[in-house]
């Protein structure tokens, strides 16, 4: 039986249901914990949702059962959470526009916690422009490679995008690998954003062929590094920062420090819990903060 209470958040009613259903199974960590989390950790979060659309990945039955990705606002969506409509070329629902949601407040947020959307995953580039902010590369590692080749990489990354005036920060994606994030002002689209990352995959590949690799071809993979530049398309969106991940423990995609990639020795140095990261931000700040816009 369904168990619904209606709560304050800042002045928006939001309706909440069964608190007590377990999402996490394997330790145990309830929808009411997921909801703390993202309550406790939304001064860092909304910053970096801001003016940009959210695909919510959502696990009704928790992180064993079924999921699905969702892009348009779902019926019943309230009319105090924000959307905007959008463009979808290439839809496989055969859509031309979807109706996206801006996570931009804390009832949303709220909001969207309760309806089991666990992962929060956004464009690189925000409603309000017509141009990327952001350029990412995704490091995936494929078996038996792990985050720590991934750290490697990462450290071989940083100083080619420091030569073309990008200071890049690292975070974890929450799951196997990690993933480099700088700010794009130079760029005048995502066409330009995703050229650029491409050919600088490329080049990384040519010089470091036994490490990294930029296709995705699963063949070629074992024990190398991806080096995902296609998350740059206008079309694609990444896990956000401080999101929780669908794992067997509620871990969430955590900025981390050059020291701590450095010394990142064994794939669990580099893995945070939603405790863990709230107590780092509470520790270090957001390390993310200098992607945010100057503005």
């Amino acid at each position: 039986m369904s168990s619904k209470v209606t709560v304050d958040v800042e002045g928006t009613q939001v309706v909440l249901s069964n608190l007590d259903k377990v999402l996490y199974p394997a330790v145990g960590f309830t929808k009411g914990q997921v909801l703390d989390y993202y309550t406790r950790i939304a001064p860092v979060l909304l910053p970096h949702l801001a003016e940009r659309a959210v695909t919510r990945k959502r696990y009704p039955d928790g992180v064993d059962g079924q999921v699905f990705f969702e892009k348009n606002a779902p019926r019943g969506t309230p009319a105090w959470v924000r959307t905007v409509e959008l463009a979808s070329p290439g839809s496989s629902k055969g859509r031309e526009t979807i109706d996206y949601v801006v996570v931009d407040d804390l009832a949303t947020l709220v909001w969207t916690a309760n309806l089991a959307a666990l992962e929060l995953h956004t464009h690189m580039w925000r409603v309000d422009r017509d141009r990327p902010d952001l350029v990412v590369f995704d490091l995936d590692p494929g078996p038996p490679a792990t985050i720590v080749e991934c750290c490697v990489v990462a450290q071989l990354l940083r100083p080619l995008l420091q030569e073309d005036g990008m200071e890049p920060i690292a975070k974890t994606s929450g799951s196997k690998g990690l993933q480099l994030y700088a700010r794009a002002d130079s760029f005048a689209s995502s066409e330009e954003t995703s050229a650029y990352a491409k050919g600088l995959a490329q080049r990384f590949e040519n010089s470091h062929p036994e490490l990294v690799l930029h296709r995705m071809t699963k063949s070629l993979r074992d024990g190398k590094v991806l080096v995902d530049w296609s998350q740059n398309s206008a079309a694609k969106t990444t896990v956000s920062v401080y999101s929780l991940r669908a794992k067997d423990r509620p871990t969430a995609s955590t900025p981390v420090t050059w020291d701590e990639v450095a010394a990142c020795t064994h794939p669990d140095d580099l893995a945070f819990t939603s405790d863990d990261v709230l107590a780092r931000v509470e520790e270090h700040g957001d390390l993310f903060a200098p992607l945010l816009d100057p503005g």
